[in-house]
């Protein structure tokens, strides 16, 4: 009994997912309705055609082109291997879909690759979804103001730290950063100039951390800096470049220029500590650079 390729044809073209082949010069010989509903093109505007042509022009996530290097198809033609990926398409409309690829290969009775199966699935919900999630967090962990950490994030970043030191062994170190004479900055600029001062001591302060360390706000003009894999010596290093760095930053008002400085507090975590005592040496430590004069580092 023959197969009824009938059949197949229309239980291929009911499926909600899009479906289309390719031989092996990735010219497109099957293009079902769910590839029509998710593309906006119809199968005789690509049946015959190659993928190569860039038809849908198929993106990663950060706008390179796949079509030519990095196709899914071209490497399981080559290879046989399945592939799955994450990328986006460009509709008829000229808008950009998110879609979940799954490709595989199609072989004959010998084995051999002659062509190659693509299934594209929408993938706008759950791209919608993440970035509500991205949204949700920031709102719960980021600081409005400054964009970074805030004070609920950095306790719980700061309990995971000393986790992994008991756990593992990894060392890390804090500082307490805290602006100088902020009042007198907000009474003779005014809050929205002290609010800039802010965020841009937080900007200076993120761009001069690794991107493993972490900077928060613990509160009003005060941040916090949790460094992670560092020796004493490295730390105290590391608390005078920022202090520098945010000393030697400005911003322009009229005919004016505002600078900050900050004076900075930082510790090494000990095996005897809790998070309290490790906040409660370390703030004791700011105090001390606040004695002796502001604007410098007292590390211990």
């Amino acid at each position: 009994m023959k197969p009824d390729t009938t059949f197949y044809k229309e239980l291929i073209d009911n499926l909600y997912d899009g479906v289309y082949f390719v031989d092996r010069d990735r010219r497109i010989t099957y293009w079902n309705r769910g590839a029509e509903r998710l593309t906006g093109y119809g199968a005789d505007n690509v049946t015959g055609s190659r993928c190569r042509d860039n038809i849908l022009c198929h993106t990663n996530n950060d706008g390179v082109s796949l079509c030519e290097k990095l196709c899914p198809v071209a490497n399981t033609l080559e290879d046989g291997v399945c592939r799955e990926a994450e990328v986006f398409f460009h509709h008829r409309d000229g808008h950009r879909v998110p879609v979940n690829v799954r490709v595989s290969p199609i072989r004959n009775g010998d084995g051999m690759i002659v062509g190659a199966v693509e299934v594209f699935s929408d993938n706008s919900a759950r791209v919608s979804d993440l970035q509500r999630i991205d949204e949700l967090q920031q709102l719960v962990f980021l600081d409005p103001l400054t964009g970074v950490a805030n004070r609920r994030y950095i306790q719980m970043y700061l309990q995971s730290k000393f986790d992994e030191m008991f756990r593992y062994g990894w060392p890390f170190g804090i500082m307490l950063l805290d602006l100088d004479h902020f009042k007198e900055i907000n009474d003779s600029f005014g809050h929205q100039m002290g609010d800039d001062l802010l965020k841009m001591a937080a900007r200076t302060l993120r761009n001069a951390v690794r991107s493993y360390d972490l900077i928060g706000r613990w509160g009003g003009e005060e941040f916090i800096a949790i460094i992670t894999n560092v020796k004493e010596k490295r730390l105290c290093e590391m608390a005078e470049r920022l202090r520098r760095l945010v000393e030697e930053s400005s911003m322009a008002i009229d005919d004016d220029i505002a600078r900050v400085t900050v004076s900075i507090g930082a510790t090494l975590a000990t095996s005897d500590d809790t998070v309290g005592s490790l906040l409660k040496r370390t703030d004791e430590l700011l105090y001390r650079s606040k004695g002796a004069g502001r604007n410098c580092v007292t590390c211990a």
